[in-house]
């Protein structure tokens, strides 16, 4: 590592910068992390409503639980090249726009269509957001908290899931079930519109990104935000580096095909896909429809679907912990392992318990017997594996790896593809599991096999390493194997 740049990593805000500024620069960006996982997650409180009022098939059940995620295909799509021609926050903008005009059309429609409608426009918000909003803090941030604060959006997003959990739960506790089948799932969609706001008025308050501003020539505005995130030196180094590895970037996506780069390209849309082909949505979407299967109430399925949310918020802070300590590569290895096992008792637990009964065992401690719902117990495993890496380490890793000048559009096409793997497991989960029971979480067990096998083989360590000292790995002349 030469001398400026490990300045770059070292380098304290002492000579002028703030880390308190980082960090509310990185919370207003992450509001956009809070509205995904707020959007994404609304549905699975109301799924089992729309299923009861529209009288939906599987299929119409898994196409009205996944037709965001069309949305959030053509949004990651259009994210790159908006954010590259018009400015990171401006795209931030348009997607706090989309998620508010979302969160109003889905609360008053007057058929599935134009909820469906409704629903596929927050979609368009969501897959903007979810690829710029840790590509914004990633591009904002120091180094040697770089990590961290990428994990803080991942943290946003799982905090936003919980957030709606318990308006669901609120909600649906107001009225009976016709109450919740004629209104109740109308105001768990309005809910958004607030989140959505306050997003919108505070990007108003944040500069553009610095990479960004010296990417179009605005070197001294990309200046002075870099004093102020990491002190005078540090920015003066930085802005070198930037400089440098602007200067030797092609402007075409065509360079992600050149030796090198093909393997960052690789990378990406490896950890893109595999972080959804694992399950998670399956979780996060279906929870409540999977503790029914199982026999339980609907009241202790929503209730225990809050339980999923704080396990996914807590172990996401453990992730916000390690990501800059641990490094990247370990945790993911860690989790992926952790979920596979965990999806494997899952489906066992299926095939073993009969239906209505989900007691498999209980723990007595002499002092004192628990029972414990074993179906919840692997759900739990599982989502705190994912949640501490297979989440935020993903985005973290995703916001690394591509050069400045086309970072924009490299990752939108690998947020893309797991926009797409998002679709296609939510689309056809509801019809897999009808037909394959309890196998159905063998086939995610798998997935993590193969996560776990290419993590350990192609995904390099990135913890404490500059943008640009990331970006030389994958150049002919500058690899730091």
């Amino acid at each position: 590592m030469n001398s400026s740049t490990d300045h770059v990593v070292s380098a304290e805000p002492s000579d002028g910068g703030s880390v308190v500024y980082v960090y509310l620069l990185s919370f207003v960006a992450a509001l956009g992390g809070l509205l995904f996982g707020y959007d994404t997650a609304v549905i699975s409180g109301a799924i089992g409503f729309l299923s009861s009022l529209f009288e939906l098939n599987e299929y119409w059940q898994g196409w009205t639980a996944s037709s965001a995620l069309v949305g959030c295909i053509v949004g990651a799509a259009c994210a790159g090249w908006i954010s590259d021609r018009l400015g990171r926050k401006t795209a931030l903008l348009f997607s706090a726009v989309l998620f508010t005009a979302s969160a109003i059309g889905s609360a008053i429609p007057r058929s599935l269509s134009e909820l469906i409608v409704a629903r596929i426009v927050g979609g368009v918000g969501v897959g903007v957001a979810s690829m710029l909003s840790p590509l914004y803090i990633a591009e904002t941030a120091p180094a040697r908290i770089r990590g961290r604060l990428v994990t803080l959006n991942q943290f946003a997003i799982v905090f936003g899931m919980l957030v709606v959990y318990f308006v669901n739960a609120k909600v649906a506790a107001v009225g009976d079930e016709a109450w919740n089948i004629k209104l109740g799932w109308r105001w768990m969609f309005a809910s958004e519109t607030l989140p959505a706001l306050l997003f919108f008025v505070l990007l108003f308050f944040v500069p553009e990104s610095p990479r960004w501003l010296t990417k179009q020539g605005r070197r001294e505005e990309a200046l002075a935000i870099l004093t102020r995130v990491g002190g005078r030196s540090s920015a003066a180094a930085s802005m070198q580096e930037i400089q440098y590895a602007i200067a030797h970037e092609g402007g075409s996506i065509r360079q992600l095909l050149k030796p090198g780069l093909r393997m960052a390209m690789m990378i990406g849309i490896g950890l893109a896909v595999l972080q959804q082909i694992t399950g998670i949505n399956v979780v996060l979407y279906y929870a409540p429809e999977i503790f029914k299967s199982a026999g339980m109430t609907f009241t202790k399925a929503i209730n225990d679907t809050v339980i999923i949310g704080a396990v996914n918020l807590l172990f996401t802070l453990i992730a916000f912990w390690l990501v800059d300590k641990l490094g990247r590569k370990i945790l993911l290895l860690l989790a992926s392992f952790g979920m596979g096992v965990s999806l494997f008792l899952l489906g066992l637990s299926f095939i073993i318990i009969p239906l209505g009964e989900y007691k498999l065992f209980s723990i007595n401690l002499g002092f004192m017997n628990f029972d414990v719902t074993c179906m919840l117990f692997f759900v739990l495993a599982y989502v705190a594996s994912f949640a501490t890496a297979m989440g935020p380490v993903v985005w973290v890793v995703m916001s690394e790896i591509f050069p400045t000048r086309i970072r924009g559009r490299a990752m939108s096409i690998a947020t893309v593809c797991l926009w797409i793997s998002c679709y296609a497991v939510s689309q056809f989960f509801p019809q897999m599991l009808k037909m394959l029971g309890g196998f159905v979480f063998f086939v995610y067990a798998l997935m993590c096999v193969a996560a776990f096998l290419f993590f350990l083989i192609f995904v390099p360590e990135t913890k404490g390493k500059t943008l640009e000292e990331i970006e030389k790995r994958w150049l002919p002349m500058g690899r730091t194997d």
